[in-house]
């Protein structure tokens, strides 16, 4: 059946992707011939995700290794899979929920939420497998795993007992960034900042016991005051009034002698009546503002570090959703005798109490100013809710006893971090790493395995007649304090069997440490109660237990889900079984990341596995950067530039896209992707169809089959090619070992159009009527068969399309055998005379463009000198070149005729008279005119490249964009300049 006109990308790539499923193209060790192993794993995208630019760029690169290592002969593994990606996905369900005008989760409940969250997994969750097939990523899709998949969990619940037992993990009360829209704790990495209008308030606060200082009001002109004023009264600064409820000190600077009588004394606070201290800190500048700064260590993070290094109390005054929680707060309300004002802030939003603090502050006389201010303020990256700083009790990894392994393994070379300048920033945050906050308040994922039970003294236990305490009775104890496990000769026991979700939930809010937690890897919560009347057991008790009671509740919070992903190379192979899959694939190759999650993943899994099985997850970690618009700016919604692959794909086809991706992807640089760029590759595509379409024609594929080594070649054209082959399959395979996508990209695309496509179909041609038809057919078959090949996993579906059209094949194309041909083809004599023959044909035609002669005249050409390696040459390929370049024949003089172009090759040199064929006076003063206008436009570009200012403050991509510019310019001024250059030698 004849080849189709045109490739049908819409059609053939489904087809494909099914037969290579069918056939069990992308399982583990397909293909494999030989020892060693090939393992790359997935970055797993969120369960909730769709195919954006960046997965279409990440997950472009892993497959190109994937189907180079795959032909190869290695043993491969495409490892994929999806994270559950716990605040994503319970924000989706949540949105899901309202906008069916349903129940919130906390009406429903967690058990019923978390069934419709896998209820909506199932449904959604596959939606990313099928847009990265489309893409052509050829995973194992038999082993997609997913990080709730019971062995998963499995694997995260041991490595959390394990770590805990080791003393990495620990419980304590830190302070943290809290998000009052999800209420939960969030890492550092999940916090934006963003800049907004506010203000800076200024409070006086009003010392104790009838202190004062004098304030400075005037200065001489070297900065001493001259004039000062008796103040009982410090005036502190900030952008967060009401905070001010936590306050608990003043900071000052040990060295301000403003204030150094006072330290050691109190203030009144306003409101509260709670009398603070004032404390000598550095974090306090004597140069800003007052130099006084209020201390609020349950509110600040800067604050929290002063209040520890100086004993203060930490204060919390708001709740989980930042509304004020004053009222029933006994932190609040001990020692301080608060106003009817204050409390009246009870159970407002934390913004609406900011209103009336400043109000009352103005009212009562201690506002001392407004400032406007513009300044940045914290927000979670998902929610885009302002966070707040809130103590609470969270679970941690003390990353410091973990964190020196994973900085020694990239310092020792075990893994290799490209390009050189990530590697610094994985060093920047390993070696400024902070205790890792891994719980959180979700109810979507792994749920801690910390099971508690609490001791309950019998003297504080009133027996109301009753073998059995109910919900109402036990709370009342625990809040009354009645519970100490420093003296375990006593317990009480209760069992929590079908106590309701709101009376766990209560226990796992008191504001008291929970007594006896256990840490423990169960299956369920009649096991862990065995496990603590086991641990009750060994306080020999000697009582009478009539009322031994052991509450036994599991912690409520889940993990971080860079915990769990943390663990994704050892989790996707089987840890902790000792499977087949663990010892051939693990540690892993590579690693393909993006820039952005350097810390987040990365580092995380370095120091995860290397604190669990002593080994690092991948040797290598290539970071790729950012897929930015055609003028360098980053993709959004709210810019309108944003890309959608999916759209792509159907308008351009899947291997144009991943070709463009690829072609742009140098190390290290953002790509700056433009739909003319995918539109071009696109073509390069259909240039390779057009050739096989030619080769059809020409009778190449008649009785055509796959052949490892080259024809044997006499023809001169043919030695060559053959050699062109050898040449760019070396290129590629170093290229793609080094992570040089786009050089072995762009390499391809100069030998399969450039060099196959546009030089040796045109050489070809006429011998298909010689007695070298037949060398030639075999030897065009067989190169491009090798185009197919070494284009293969940059293009996958095109070229397994042809592979199938063009011949007679043992094995698909994703299953052929790579080559190993190189250098050796290269044939120096032919190599030589052929690019001697391309040279010439190239100058003529530049020189021709230059001076705008008609591309359909023929000139004459006149051979000015020429060795004898050139007369061969010329003699040989005399009919291709005068049809190529467009000439009429070549005549021999010792000088140039009037108004000839001279044209220099290697060897020699030719004319080509103009005389009558072009005005060379109007074209000279048309490219003078226009090489004018050119230096114009470049000087004011060097302008504003050469001063720091603009480079400094102007957006990164309009600076790119001018370099870009001049770079153009410069070349186009330099093609401008050769050709004025040619037509002022002849007039």
């Amino acid at each position: 059946m004849p080849m189709d006109k045109t490739f049908n990308a819409a059609e053939a790539e489904a087809r494909l992707y099914d037969a290579w499923e069918k056939a069990g193209a992308f399982r583990a060790g397909a293909n494999a011939s030989r020892p060693e192993t090939f393992c790359i794993m997935i970055p797993p995208p969120n369960v909730t995700g769709s195919l954006h630019m960046g997965h279409a760029f990440n997950n472009t690169l892993q497959d190109i290794l994937t189907r180079w290592h795959r032909m190869r002969g290695f043993d491969t593994l495409w490892q994929p899979g999806q994270d559950h990606a716990g605040i994503a996905t319970q924000m989706v369900v949540e949105r899901e929920l309202a906008r069916a005008g349903n129940p919130g989760r906390r009406e429903m409940g967690r058990e019923a939420f978390l069934e419709k969250v896998w209820e909506w997994k199932e449904q959604s969750g596959g939606t990313i497998v099928n847009q990265l097939k489309r893409l052509g990523a050829s995973c194992d899709w038999s082993r997609n795993a997913f990080t709730m998949d019971p062995n998963f969990q499995r694997a995260v619940l041991k490595v959390f007992v394990d770590l805990y037992e080791k003393g990495f993990i620990y419980r304590g009360k830190r302070l943290v960034n809290w998000d009052p829209h999800f209420e939960t704790a969030i890492s550092d990495l999940e916090v934006e900042q963003v800049e907004v209008n506010g203000n800076m308030w200024r409070l006086r606060y009003q010392l104790a016991d009838g202190a004062t200082y004098r304030h400075p009001l005037a200065f001489d002109e070297e900065g001493r005051p001259t004039e000062w004023e008796e103040r009982d009264y410090l005036t502190v600064a900030t952008t967060r009034p009401e905070t001010m409820l936590g306050d608990t000190g003043i900071a000052v600077n040990p060295s301000d002698e403003r204030y150094a009588h006072l330290i050691g004394k109190e203030v009144v606070l306003p409101l509260v009546g709670r009398r603070i201290p004032i404390v000598a800190d550095d974090y306090a500048d004597p140069s800003k503002g007052t130099g006084a700064v209020k201390i609020t260590p349950a509110h600040d993070f800067n604050d929290w570090g002063v209040g520890q290094r100086t004993g203060l109390r930490a204060i919390n005054v708001m709740t989980g959703r930042a509304t004020m929680f004053l009222i029933e707060n006994p932190d609040f309300t001990e020692g301080c005798a608060p106003s009817e004002e204050a409390l009246a802030l009870d159970g407002l939003d934390r913004y609406e109490a900011r209103k009336r603090v400043v109000a009352l502050a103005e009212e009562q006389g201690w506002l001392d100013g407004i400032d406007q201010d513009r300044h940045m303020v914290p927000h979670g990256d998902r929610s885009k809710v302002a966070i707040e700083p809130m103590l609470t009790d969270q679970w941690f990894v003390d990353t410091a006893q973990i964190v020196q392994p994973a900085i020694d393994a990239v310092r020792t070379g075990r893994t290799e971090i490209l390009p050189e300048r990530d590697a610094k920033t994985y060093f920047h945050w390993l070696e400024n790493i902070e205790p890792w906050c891994i719980s959180r308040q979700l109810w979507w994922g792994h749920q801690i395995p910390v099971w508690y039970g609490l001791d309950i003294w019998p003297a504080r236990f009133e027996d109301d007649g009753d073998d059995t305490l109910d919900e109402v009775e036990i709370f009342e104890l625990l809040e009354d304090g009645a519970f100490n496990h420093a003296d375990p000769t006593h317990h009480c026991a209760f069992d929590f069997e079908g106590v309701s979700e709101k009376f766990l939930d209560d226990l796992a809010s008191l504001p008291h440490p929970l007594n006896n937690a256990r840490v423990v890897e169960v299956a369920s919560r009649a096991e862990a109660i065995d496990r603590l009347a086991q641990a009750l057991a060994d306080y020999n008790l000697n009582e009478d237990p009539t009322h031994l009671v052991y509450p036994v509740w599991r912690d409520p919070d889940v993990l971080d889900t860079w915990f769990s992903s943390g663990l994704w190379p050892i989790g996707t192979l089987g840890w902790p079984e000792e499977t087949p899959e663990l010892a051939r694939y693990f540690p892993t190759n590579v690693l393909i990341t993006g820039f952005d999650i350097i810390f987040f993943w990365v580092a995380r899994m370095m120091m995860m596995q290397l604190a669990v099985v002593n080994e690092v997850p991948f040797k290598t970690v290539y970071v790729h950067a950012l897929v930015r618009d055609e003028k360098g700016k980053k993709m959004s919604k709210s810019l309108g530039n944003v890309l959608d692959p999916l759209e792509l794909i159907d308008e351009f086809g899947a291997d144009a896209v991943r070709f463009t991706l690829t072609a742009m992807a140098a190390m290290g640089r953002d790509l700056k992707l433009s739909t003319a760029r995918i539109q071009g590759y696109r073509n390069f595509g259909t240039k390779l169809w057009n050739a096989c379409r030619f080769a059809e024609m020409n009778g190449v594929w008649e009785g055509h089959a796959t052949q490892a080594a080259p024809p044997a070649a006499t023809a001169t054209v043919n030695r060559w090619i053959i050699g062109e082959t050898g040449r760019v399959r070396e290129e590629v395979d170093a290229a793609l070992a080094a992570y040089r996508f786009d050089s072995a990209a762009n390499a391809l695309y100069a030998f399969v159009w450039g060099k196959v496509c546009d030089w040796y179909v045109e050489f070809s041609k006429p011998l298909f009527d010689t007695e070298a038809a037949a060398e030639t057919r075999a030897t065009m078959g067989w190169v491009l068969d090798q185009c197919m090949v070494l284009l293969h996993p940059i293009m996958p579906f095109i070229t397994e399309d042809l592979w199938a059209t063009t011949g007679s094949r043992a094995k698909m194309l994703v299953h052929t055998d790579w080559p190993s041909f190189g250098a050796e083809l290269v044939d120096p004599a032919a190599d030589r005379e052929m690019s001697w023959v391309i040279s010439l044909i190239e100058e003529i035609r530049s020189a021709r463009a230059q001076v705008h002669v008609p591309a359909g005249l023929k000139l004459p050409v006149v051979q000015l000198a020429l060795d004898a390696a050139g007369r061969e040459a010329l003699a040989r390929n005399e009919a291709l070149i005068l049809r190529l370049a467009r000439l009429e024949g070549f005549t021999e003089a010792a000088s140039a005729p009037k108004g000839a172009l001279t044209i220099a090759v290697e060897g020699g040199s030719f004319a080509i008279p103009l005389e009558g064929v072009i005005d060379i006076g109007a074209e000279k003063a048309r490219l003078a005119k226009t090489l004018e206008k050119l230096e114009k436009d470049m000087a004011g570009l060097r302008g504003r490249l050469g001063n720091p200012n603009f480079v400094a403050s102007a957006p990164e991509e309009v600076v790119d964009e001018a370099r870009t510019r001049l770079e153009q310019g410069e070349e186009e001024g330099a093609k401008l300049s050769a050709a004025l250059a040619r037509l002022s030698e002849i007039a």
